[in-house]
């Protein structure tokens, strides 16, 4: 579904990516692991089109994505929830999921509204609520409410857990997994390797702008190089 053909990246003359190649396929859920500053927001931001890769490919089916405008990106079928939520603060949380669905002009909005609202009951709790007085769980919720609105196929995920109560965490991976099971493919960043690979299918890892590891989820948690940097074992 999405292809990413070595792409480098560059901050100036920082090189962030080097030469990073991936697939997520249809249905999937795949984890990209890494520490801080290895690259995964950068690799998120660049397949959105916030940034311009100096050389590589990306696809997704078979059409090219370098070039295109993040509006045209979001319209071809990707959606982005990203690290920090950016949330509108001034707005409702009506207003906030009204503007993921910006895009749109089908008849299906009301649809998934609701979908949204049994993914996420407290959002529908809050409707009238000003986004910014939300907890950091229900912004949470908010900034993966909004994606889903743009109804994508592809779901580009940056930190979910970051600054969450534990509880919270497994209720926001509880139901990443279900938005999976619902059909849109999804690709995860998250410091938290445990969980993420816990629901993903496959993963790779990412050092220095280079992926060093690859391959299924189940491979990644056993392997001894993961569990030492990553799973604290």
């Amino acid at each position: 579904m999405l292809h990413l053909d070595g792409l480098h990246v560059y901050y100036d003359e920082i090189h962030a990516l080097k030469g990073v190649s991936l697939e997520v396929r249809r249905g999937e859920i795949v984890a990209l692991l890494g520490n801080n500053g290895a690259g995964k927001t950068t690799t998120l931001k660049t397949i959105s089109g916030l940034l311009m890769p100096r050389q590589g490919a990306i696809r997704l089916e078979d059409k090219p994505l370098v070039g295109t405008a993040p509006h045209d990106v979001v319209s071809l079928g990707i959606g982005h929830v990203p690290e920090g939520r950016r949330i509108f603060n001034r707005l409702t949380v009506r207003e906030n999921l009204m503007m993921g669905a910006f895009l749109r002009s089908d008849d299906g909005i009301d649809a998934d509204l609701q979908r949204v609202f049994a993914l996420f009951p407290r959002l529908q709790e809050r409707l009238a609520q000003v986004a910014g007085t939300l907890s950091g769980g229900e912004q949470q919720m908010l900034a993966i409410g909004r994606a889903l609105m743009a109804r994508p196929r592809l779901l580009l995920l940056d930190e979910p857990s970051m600054g969450l109560a534990p509880v919270l965490v497994e209720q926001i991976f509880e139901t990443i997994g279900e938005v999976n099971r619902q059909g849109t493919t999804i690709l995860l960043v998250e410091q938290n390797a445990s969980m993420a690979l816990s629901i993903a299918h496959r993963g790779y890892v990412l050092e220095t702008g280079r992926i060093v590891l690859d391959g299924t989820a189940a491979a990644l948690s056993e392997n001894a190089e993961v569990r030492r940097a990553y799973l604290g074992e």
